[in-house]
């Protein structure tokens, strides 16, 4: 039988928007839209690197709670608010996803407040780490 775990974190935002930080289908686990704001103290950077890292911080406790990790991820979806902050924030991301080399999206939408900077959503595979993994380059 399937078994789904759903995560709450205690976030109000979870509470009002009826949703969970992460749902595990079996091995498959989807993290929800997660930003920087910290959960202890819920305050919020104003730099962007910052909340990027706390973005990171958030994302790990909660993939933690399902035993999986950051090196289990195999899709980010990155939302920055600002485009010129782009490079910088992928630049960060790059050393968070070095050699786990996830699939990726980034777009610059409006976010849900002009306070966060960066979003990330992921999808990660329990045991994606400790897979085979066969990478094929198709550029010429």
């Amino acid at each position: 039988m399937t078994k789904i775990i759903k995560v709450k974190t205690g976030s109000k935002f979870e509470e009002i928007a009826s949703y969970s930080r992460v749902v595990a289908i079996d091995n498959l686990i989807h993290v929800s839209n997660t930003a920087g704001r910290n959960p202890d103290t819920q305050e919020i950077s104003e730099d962007v690197i910052e909340q990027a890292e706390q973005v990171f911080q958030n994302i790990e406790r909660a993939l933690a709670a399902v035993g999986a990790s950051l090196a289990d991820v195999v899709m980010s979806r990155v939302f920055i608010q600002n485009p010129a902050d782009t490079h910088k924030v992928m630049e960060f991301i790059g050393t968070k996803f070095r050699g786990v080399d996830p699939a990726s999206t980034v777009t610059c939408p409006p976010l849900g407040s002009n306070i966060y900077k960066v979003e990330l959503e992921v999808t990660a595979y329990r045991g994606a780490s400790k897979a085979e993994v066969e990478t094929i380059t198709i550029a010429q």
